[in-house]
């Protein structure tokens, strides 16, 4: 006769099956059967109970309510029969049925879970980059360092770095301060803590570490130092570029991950609709990346997705009957199909002499990572003009400061405007999480704080993310794309050709219908992707 035990872990054949199975059991126990996907978590709780009793009873907690706390057991058997998890939590436990599965995901997505994190890295290889034109292969660092499996240092930054990518992060933020040392990763575009601060005294040998996967010299604290390094994640390679920063307690480290295979499938099938962009500009959008000539200009701070927008542009349009080339500081992602040309300043590939090359090679559509001097500028607008599809950005807040920043520059308005199609102004917008969303209102003073009319809006359901386990507590999970697109009319043209001032191109724009970028955020808002709260993060209420 099968245990109780047996039932649960008999294997995973069929969900359905499995959740009747588990019914069985709550019957059996007289407990209440639960759907964890439909039960809110709560990040701080989970926190709270050791790992490895969670991995040991298979339970995850629910609540905790006058000295009781809730649980999820995938076998209620193994907690009646012992009294020690009572005694080691200081609860009383009142328990409730899940799935099997159910359980061993929840347990296995948190990052505080160590025995995972360790399980997983004993085959996180760490490869050092060699930098040597001549030599062609990566050289593994446990050469260059040893007692690598028990060295406690090496274990935390694998761990860190690990975790990292786990979590979706874009870059690993390691600070000195007086009294501890921070770890941070940036996901979504915000910065939060990966784990509690960690003792001082771990400071110079983290860091050290760091130089030594990157190739830097160890001895020297005084001045910045930029290196990189590999690792190996799950079956592939991903690029660390690495900032090392003097400062008043000693140096802090940056490490940006660059995944030029993509570690998410949307990327892999890059285009226009996964970038987020309403339907009315991917409409012009799409037509003006395949006009036959011309510059479309994508504009936003660092880290607003222009390089991104580019690519997913690129891979809409290539076909074997063109040739694209692309030269780029440095190629975030690879597409087959298309040349990639990498900026290498030292050996004085800059992006201009790049530019010039490459229009001896024969290309139909070129990309160009960046617009930072008037020599690139002239360069990729008579590229334009004679026959080229160029694909650019450039840094600036909106469309229309793009224009008074090539004048700056010294481009003659006449050749800027004719050779240029559209300028694309973006923004990224973290997304609600699809698990802990819920309705709220908004009080008329935090509506008309917001920019919004509070009449029009009071009556209107918003949304928030309240925080759960697979958002980290942030209540977000991803971003998406809004945009502003200047259309080049003849209107637009003449008085860019004028110098007219920006504020009366701006008003004309909006008379011809221009969505700016703060109503393109209050559209996700009304359609419950985003809150209102992010959108003033990222744009001006006017």
């Amino acid at each position: 006769m099968a245990t109780n035990r047996d039932i649960v872990r008999e294997g995973r054949p069929d969900e359905r099956e499995e959740r009747e199975r588990a019914r069985q059991l709550a019957e059996r126990y007289r407990c209440p059967f639960i759907d964890l996907k439909e039960q809110r978590i709560d990040p701080e709780l989970f926190r709270s109970i050791p790992a490895e009793l969670m991995f040991r009873y298979s339970f995850v907690p629910l609540e905790s309510r006058n000295g009781s706390l809730v649980v999820a057991a995938a076998d209620p058997s193994q907690l009646v029969q012992s009294d020690e998890l009572s005694l080691l939590l200081g609860y009383k436990l009142v328990l409730k049925v899940a799935t099997a599965s159910q359980i061993s995901d929840l347990l296995k997505r948190t990052e505080q879970s160590q025995r995972v994190l360790e399980q997983a890295t004993e085959g996180f290889t760490t490869l050092q980059v060699v930098t040597d034109e001549d030599a062609d292969e990566n050289i593994s660092i446990d050469r260059l360092t040893e007692d690598t499996a028990v060295n406690p240092v090496v274990r935390l930054v694998d761990t860190v770095i690990f975790t990292a990518l786990e979590r979706r992060a874009s870059d690993i933020h390691i600070e000195s301060r007086d009294n501890e040392v921070a770890v941070k990763y940036r996901i979504d575009g915000v910065l939060q803590e990966a784990m509690t601060p960690l003792a001082p005294e771990w400071h110079s040998t983290i860091i050290s570490r760091i130089k030594v996967m990157s190739e830097l010299d160890i001895a020297e604290r005084r001045i910045p130092q930029d290196g990189r390094f590999r690792v190996r994640y799950k079956g592939r390679f991903i690029d660390f570029r690495v900032s090392i920063m003097p400062s008043i307690y000693g140096e802090d480290a940056v490490l940006r991950v660059l995944d030029k295979e993509s570690l998410s499938e949307k990327f892999r099938n890059l285009n226009l609709d996964v970038v987020g962009f309403i339907d009315a500009d991917l409409k012009r959008l799409r037509r003006y990346i395949r006009e036959p000539y011309g510059m479309m200009l994508v504009t936003g701070p660092t880290g607003s997705g222009k390089t991104t927008t580019l690519y997913a542009c690129i891979n809409e349009i290539k076909s074997d009957e063109d040739k694209i080339v692309t030269i780029e500081d440095p190629v975030e992602y690879q597409i087959r199909g298309i040349t990639q040309i990498p900026v290498n300043e030292k050996k004085g590939l800059t992006f201009a002499r790049g530019l010039r090359s490459i229009l001896r090679h024969d290309p139909d559509k070129i990309m160009v990572g960046e617009i930072r001097d008037l020599e690139t500028a002239q360069i990729a607008i008579a590229a334009a003009l004679t026959g080229h599809l160029v694909f650019t950005t450039v840094h600036a807040n909106n469309v229309f400061d793009v224009i008074g920043r090539f004048i700056n520059m010294g481009v003659e308005p006449y050749n800027f405007v004719a050779a240029l199609n559209c300028i694309l102004a973006q923004r990224l917008l973290r997304v609600i999480c699809e698990h802990c969303k819920r309705e709220v209102r908004y009080t008329r003073e935090e509506l008309e704080a917001g920019g919004l009319i509070a009449s029009e809006w009071a009556d209107r359901p918003l949304y928030e993310g309240a925080g759960c386990l697979e958002c980290s507590g942030t209540g977000f999970r991803g971003r998406t794309a809004i945009a502003e697109i200047l259309d080049l009319t003849d209107r637009i043209r003449d008085m860019i050709i004028g110098r007219r001032p920006t504020s009366e191109i701006k008003h004309a724009a909006r008379e011809e219908g221009m969505t700016f970028l703060r109503d393109s955020g209050i559209e996700k808002v009304r359609e419950g992707i985003t809150t209102l709260r992010e959108i003033n993060k990222v744009t001006f209420i006017e």
